[in-house]
């Protein structure tokens, strides 16, 4: 279960850490997300190592994400059943967000 923390932690989640949780939807590991992150959002988010292995330990720290496998230095994750419903309650409210700017913006145009 997420701690509460985690839940003020991440009421709203950041462009980056949305992307990394998409990828992480299947297993795979840092390199991997950082490509997959690149891919899924078509180039506009680029998350460097420094950024996405503080963000990673944040997540596993909150039991958003879990460690898979490891060999060596390389490490592979999977999204948990609490950062999926992170994840699906985040898209909820973006999706949300885009519908109301949808109905004033299509008035304006």
């Amino acid at each position: 279960m997420v701690k509460k923390m985690a839940r003020e932690a991440f009421q709203t989640l950041t462009e980056p850490m949305y992307y990394i949780l998409l990828a992480l939807t299947e297993e795979c590991c840092g390199v991997d997300i950082m490509n997959k992150v690149e891919k899924l959002s078509g180039g506009r988010i680029r998350v460097g190592p420094g950024t996405l292995y503080a963000m990673l330990a944040r997540f596993e720290e909150h039991q958003i994400i879990r460690l898979t496998a490891e060999e060596g230095r390389r490490k592979s994750y999977i999204i948990t059943d609490a950062g999926l419903l992170m994840l699906t309650k985040e898209y909820a409210r973006l999706k949300t967000m885009v519908e109301d700017g949808n109905f004033f913006i299509s008035k304006m145009i």
